[in-house]
């Protein structure tokens, strides 16, 4: 069993701002040498999300934006706000409920993906974020015969 990290850094364009990493991360299990395991995205950071989804604009610019404004809406009172007023309590709401990760397989040195998932990175913060995404794999070497 062998492990290997990699960080991929993204640029955002703030708040409601969505990131296809699918091909960076793609990358990153092609060029680990590692060919079956477990693939962890993982986003440090407590206003912004991973999720695998489809990376469409209708999902990405309207659907998953109206959504968290419905269940988790900027307009009301956060105690984060009144502690920090750094207007972003929704932010860290939306974090804590959409998640910092996915994980999934990998075969054959790519991810085990379904017809319409992408690996994406939701921004979730008031204002553009360099994010330095992890990409840590488990798994087994292709051992040449």
């Amino acid at each position: 069993m062998a492990v290997h990290r990699q960080t991929i850094s993204v640029e955002t364009k703030g708040e409601g701002h969505a990131t296809d990493l699918t091909d960076r991360v793609s990358q990153a299990i092609r060029g680990s040498g590692l060919t079956e395991g477990i693939a962890c995205v993982f986003a440090p950071g407590s206003t912004c999300a991973v999720a695998l989804n489809e990376f469409e604009p209708g999902l990405m610019e309207t659907d998953i934006p109206a959504a968290l404004e419905r269940l988790f809406p900027k307009g009301i009172p956060y105690g984060h706000e009144e502690r920090w007023h750094d207007g972003n309590g929704h932010s860290h709401v939306r974090s804590t409920f959409l998640g910092p990760s996915v994980t999934f397989p990998f075969g054959g040195g790519k991810p085990l993906l379904g017809r319409w998932q992408q690996v994406v990175l939701f921004e979730l913060d008031t204002r553009a974020r360099t994010r330095e995404i992890i990409v840590q794999l488990v798994g087994e070497r292709a051992v040449n015969v």
